[in-house]
């Protein structure tokens, strides 16, 4: 069978859905099948670019090789019209939806948004309602997609590491770790800021690269700000294996972003590892993994909130381990797994 596996990419940037994607290629190959990976060009700003962008998709044809299957993942690539086209939903256009009004829009409320955010609305009820199947990657997206445009999503698939082999149990050194993408909504400078409140002497490691200069900037002047130099080390963008040896060795993981599409991979590789997550009470999907006491901590979005969860995690270094184990019990509860996934995206 020929596999397209349609995305959009922003050039340079890269988060979770582009992983997932390469993952996803690399299992259906192992399946036997042949498969193409289209990286549809997108940019969201100014806002009167998201109309181009749309009509660009849905004008697109794949004639020239005919896929048996079209699985597409983002917004605006699920606009495409294909003959056969299923649905892993990672998320639609958020700015339009759940986060329009926040702060973390990123773009004004006016009359020429709102019909931009309207339009959206109305291409994503025709698209998504008449796709072969549509599966989500979380209880999350699919609670919006219902809320949103009404649709009723066919199942969650919970997306698993492409290499959980490289994560595994380590010491609990002196630090926090915080992997990901760096930018707004993760909310590193929140981060950076509970490191003001601590005083024990652990520090706070963080890997990513910023999705803006401009935020990158942000970060290293807090830092300074703060005096906290020798308290909080950004490693920039790691390797797999990196990220993995990082992970290895530290107290626990934190992952804060705000209302999250899913509990994202930062959860499964701490998981993966042994270790305890700390989270948000707002940062949404984490919950579908993450249980309060068990096998993390979920705490009020404040930098005072997240810095006594991480004295807490320290001074307990038993209970920290507790949660580690238990977290690993997690991912075997709920079935994350690829093979569920090629399961029903190919059947």
């Amino acid at each position: 069978m020929k596999v397209a596996i349609v995305n959009v990419q922003c050039p340079f940037v890269r988060g979770g859905a582009e992983y997932l994607a390469d993952s996803l290629a690399h299992r259906i190959v192992g399946r036997g099948h042949a498969v193409e990976q289209i990286k549809l060009p997108f940019k969201w700003y100014p806002p009167q670019a998201i109309a181009e962008h749309m009509l660009a998709c849905k004008l697109l044809s794949l004639r020239t090789g005919d896929p048996d299957l079209v699985i597409a993942f983002k917004f605006p690539a699920y606009l495409c019209p294909f003959r056969r086209k299923r649905l892993w939903l990672f998320h639609q256009f958020r700015q339009a939806y759940e986060l329009w009004g926040t702060p973390y829009a990123g773009m004004p409320d006016t009359p020429e948004t709102r019909g931009i955010r309207d339009m959206i609305h109305r291409a994503d009820s025709e698209s998504l309602g008449g796709v072969e199947k549509l599966y989500t990657n979380s209880k999350v997206v699919a609670n919006r997609l219902r809320n949103g445009n009404g649709i009723e999503a066919d199942g969650v698939l919970y997306p698993p590491l492409d290499r959980p082999e490289l994560f595994g149990p380590g010491d609990f050194g002196d630090y926090f770790f915080y992997p990901s993408r760096i930018g707004a909504a993760k909310r590193q400078l929140l981060a950076v800021e509970a490191m003001a409140h601590v005083r024990s002497p652990f520090r706070l490691v963080i890997a990513g690269k910023p999705d803006s200069v401009n935020y990158g900037q942000q970060m290293e002047a807090l830092i300074e700000k703060l005096g906290l130099r020798d308290r909080v080390q950004m490693l920039g963008w790691v390797t797999e294996e990196q990220k993995a040896s990082w992970m290895r060795g530290a107290c626990g993981a934190i992952y804060i972003p705000f209302d999250e599409d899913s509990y994202g991979f930062v959860t499964l590789e701490a998981f993966h590892s042994h270790k305890p997550l700390l989270t948000f009470t707002d940062s949404g999907g984490t919950h579908e993994l993450v249980q309060d006491g068990r096998n993390g901590l979920i705490v009020e979005p404040s930098a005072e909130a997240l810095a006594e969860a991480m004295e807490r995690t320290w001074n307990d270094k038993q209970k920290a381990r507790d949660q580690g184990e238990a977290g690993f019990a997690t991912l075997g509860e709920h079935h994350i797994e690829w093979d569920t996934i090629l399961n029903r995206l190919l059947d």
